[in-house]
């Protein structure tokens, strides 16, 4: 059996779209609790956070910042995200649902694997009906936000067969590393040259991926 496992934010979804004006609410949060001082975000200052756990969003933007508080901020984020969602704000990347149908027609079994909670994970498969195209979904709060690279253990004990990682940061390259598989790095995604250099492959667009000759 022949397996994709797709990243979501930053490879299928332009998540930046949503994701900024949530974390914008969460800032303004913190400003007017005396957490932090007022600023202006540019869109890299934000995109940058696109991919990572919460947890690790949080430890790397303010680790000083009391627990609950963390807590807090991010369930304003995914209150705030799920809101734009219903709101008809959340956009899929050009050529993605062309692109998944396609690929389940040369015969590859879709799998999801996103550093997302699971609220924000079912609001997807329900807006753009995505259970149309993946044959499972895994995100990082079902596991207690552990690595990417520690979830896929799971996938590879479920599912048998043959791997490629597709994904725009480095915790997705992780994978491939780590388990000795194909990985497609996506360059119009969130993350760096850096993260991607040991991608066997980079890709512009995600349906460039039809044209790699091992799909």
């Amino acid at each position: 059996m022949k397996y994709i496992i797709f990243d979501y934010d930053g490879t299928l979804h332009n998540s930046i779209r949503i994701y900024e004006p949530a974390f914008k609410r969460a800032y303004d949060y913190l400003v007017n609790n005396g957490y932090a001082e007022e600023k202006v975000f540019k869109e890299d200052e934000v995109s940058r956070f696109l991919g990572l756990t919460a947890r690790q969003m949080w430890n790397d933007f303010m680790p000083s910042l009391p627990e609950d508080e963390k807590k807090k901020c991010s369930s304003i984020i995914g209150e705030a995200m799920i809101q734009y969602i219903d709101e008809g704000q959340a956009e899929l990347y050009d050529g993605t649902i062309e692109t998944l149908v396609k690929l389940n027609e040369l015969g590859y079994k879709l799998i999801f694997l996103s550093n997302c909670k699971v609220s924000y994970m079912k609001k997807h498969i329900e807006i753009f009906r995505l259970d149309k195209y993946f044959i499972d979904f895994y995100c990082s709060e079902d596991f207690d936000f552990n690595p990417k690279h520690e979830i896929f253990k799971v996938i590879k004990e479920k599912h048998q067969g043959d791997f490629i990682i597709v994904g725009d940061r480095f915790v997705d390259i992780e994978i491939a590393k780590k388990y000795n598989l194909y990985s497609i790095g996506c360059a119009y995604g969130y993350g760096n040259d850096k993260e991607l250099k040991e991608a066997d492959y980079i890709i512009d667009s995600i349906n460039e991926i039809l044209n790699i000759r091992e799909i």
